[in-house]
């Protein structure tokens, strides 16, 4: 199976970062082929980033989506995945759904991740797939997660503590560590935190592959959409040729 590795975000450092993860956490099971956005933030922290991310998530998978069998938008918060669903003719799986709906198969949970903004976006995210009533609270640490991609040790004491205090002043039966950025890291600070902590980046490649190998629903094509001033794929892709 192909899955194709979306990062929406510019920065192919945090793109080969995912991507070895999600190799090491699939072994055999699937080809991922990652993919960087063309155009916009080097790492999302905020409503704009993540508005410019979401038409750079559907320009690469007009570009690079051709004989891939799922599509892994890897970064939470999803920028992108409903329109991703309806244009693509292959099963979608945004990180962050997976990983709350993974989390809340389990209990009440909670999100830590780094970058202040990120609070209001996440909570309102969750709401947006029915999960709000499951979801104990959203706590950030100060540093965006490509902050964090660069020195990682420097973060693990904060992001240790912000999942202990969505425990014991939240009540989370698991809290997930979110952020492709932050691939790796929950083993890291697993010891230090009384619950599970969930890695989104491992989640995510494991729903992902599910869904590769699950048949895609039959859905209704959307009509075809005449553009102004986007790629020639992303162009033809919305024109359904």
């Amino acid at each position: 199976m192909r899955i194709l590795l979306i990062n929406p975000n510019t920065t192919e450092s945090v793109t080969a970062l995912v991507a070895q993860h999600v190799t090491s956490v699939a072994g055999h099971d699937a080809t991922f082929v990652p993919v960087t956005g063309r155009f916009g933030a080097r790492y999302i922290s905020t409503r704009a980033s993540s508005a410019i991310a979401a038409h750079a998530a559907l320009d690469a998978y007009a570009t690079h989506g051709a004989g891939c069998d799922a599509v892994y938008l890897a970064c939470f918060g999803d920028p992108g995945l409903m329109a991703l669903r309806e244009v693509a003719g292959v099963p979608v799986v945004g990180m962050a759904e997976a990983s709350c709906i993974a989390a809340a198969k389990r209990g009440r949970f909670a999100i830590v991740t780094g970058g202040t903004l990120w609070k209001p976006m996440l909570t309102e995210f969750v709401a947006s797939i029915g999960l709000a009533d499951k979801l104990t609270g959203v706590r950030t640490i100060a540093p965006t997660g490509g902050e964090i991609a660069t020195n990682p040790d420097a973060a693990l004491t904060s992001l240790a503590r912000a999942c202990t205090a969505c425990v014991t002043d939240d009540g989370a039966d698991i809290v997930i560590l979110g952020g492709a950025a932050l691939a790796g890291l929950s083993d890291r600070i697993q010891p230090d935190v009384p619950v599970p902590v969930l890695c989104s980046v491992a989640t995510g490649t494991h729903a992902a592959i599910a869904a590769a190998k699950r048949q895609c629903d039959d859905r209704a094509s959307p009509p075809a959409l005449e553009s102004i001033g986007l790629s020639m794929e992303l162009a033809a892709l919305l024109q359904r040729k």
